[in-house]
């Protein structure tokens, strides 16, 4: 090699290959540059980039401190909105007590005989007037107070999991007011009948107090509207991954006796068929909860479930139905009747 002269500078040294081993990096934008098994260069690219919204797809931090601010703030919140719904249910306690005495007027009709009474001299007034609005503004504020318990919550969920937040009040709400609804008109309206009529046949007049009518008319409405969030308990242990739709066909067995056991606890009388009448939406709402886990199974997997295939076979029931029923109409003059067989000459 030819030695420099002077004031001429070297050339810079030209690296035409790596040794093996060695990994060039350009620079921190580009490639890295490692060197093939047959002497040539192959580029691996570098990693992605972090995306601007892993952070909000993670569930929020929050502190302790911060924990104990926001209970606070949802529960003066909840109380807020119970409180309006109580001054509302208030101006309206003599209209709401007769839809509260309705089923006792009812069944003491049917059995001809007995009275609602005051015992003692404030009962009218603690009933009517305070906890009467109290119990129904339970369930007029239930969406709200619900909607609150999502928001205390949903700072430990992904923002996919928020999303939910519609779905979650429509429904808890829905099948809480449901429960009411169907304790009212018709559990509760079974029970006193049967409850009543006990003592008809020896001479027993039925003189009920309205506290002693009350508290088990709270006891029924609300004991069933608990039980009817069923569903919504099983999906949330389906989300948690504690529970499975398989794990909970293979045990329907024991969910069933349980529910028996807690329907015989709920009912206010020892007959089979009251008892009936609790236990049987029960465990329908049991089966109800396993179908939402098993839609959410699917949800994860990737999978849809076949609601158009579904749809067009009970479409196609109903009309079948509806046909069976227009030709005994129409040809056996059969008539249509609010009960089972709902059709009768």
């Amino acid at each position: 090699m030819d030695e420099p002269k002077d004031g001429e500078q070297s050339p810079p040294v030209q690296h035409d290959s790596v040794t093996p081993g060695s990994v060039e990096v350009v620079a921190p934008e580009t490639k890295a540059v490692v060197p093939a098994s047959g002497g040539g260069r192959r580029n691996i690219p570098p990693p992605p980039p972090p995306e601007e919204g892993d952070e909000e797809e993670g569930m929020l931090r929050m502190s302790f401190l911060e924990h104990l601010e926001e209970l606070r703030s949802r529960l003066i919140r909840m109380l807020i909105g119970f409180g309006v719904a109580f001054l509302l249910c208030i101006s309206f306690a003599d209209r709401i007590w007769l839809v509260v005495e309705a089923p006792a007027a009812d069944a003491l009709k049917k059995i001809g005989q007995g009275e609602l009474v005051a015992v003692h001299p404030l009962e009218q007034f603690s009933i009517i007037y305070i906890w009467v609005p109290v119990v129904v503004s339970i369930f007029v504020a239930s969406p709200w107070i619900i909607y609150q318990v999502w928001a205390f919550i949903s700072p430990g969920l992904y923002r996919r999991e928020r999303r939910w937040a519609v779905p979650f009040v429509l429904t808890t709400a829905g099948l809480f007011i449901s429960g009411g609804l169907f304790a009212y008109y018709v559990a509760f309206r079974y029970a006193l009948v049967f409850l009543l009529g006990l003592g008809k046949s020896v001479g027993v007049t039925s003189m009920i107090s309205i506290e002693y009518y009350f508290d088990l008319f709270v006891n029924v409405m609300l004991g069933i509207a608990l039980v009817f969030e069923l569903p919504v308990v099983i999906f949330f242990l389906t989300l948690l991954r504690i529970a499975s739709p398989r794990w909970l066909l293979k045990h329907s067995r024991y969910a069933i006796l349980g529910i028996t056991i807690l329907a015989a606890i709920v009912t206010p009388t020892p007959d089979v068929f009251n008892m009936m009448l609790f236990a049987v939406p029960m465990v329908g709402l049991y089966f109800v909860g396993v179908f939402a886990s098993y839609l959410l199974v699917l949800h994860r997997e990737g999978r849809h479930f076949p609601w158009r295939t579904i749809l067009l076979w009970t479409g196609v029931v109903l009309i079948a139905l509806a046909a069976f029923a227009y030709f005994e109409i129409r040809h056996y003059h059969m008539h249509w009747i609010r009960h089972w067989p709902f059709l009768m000459r």
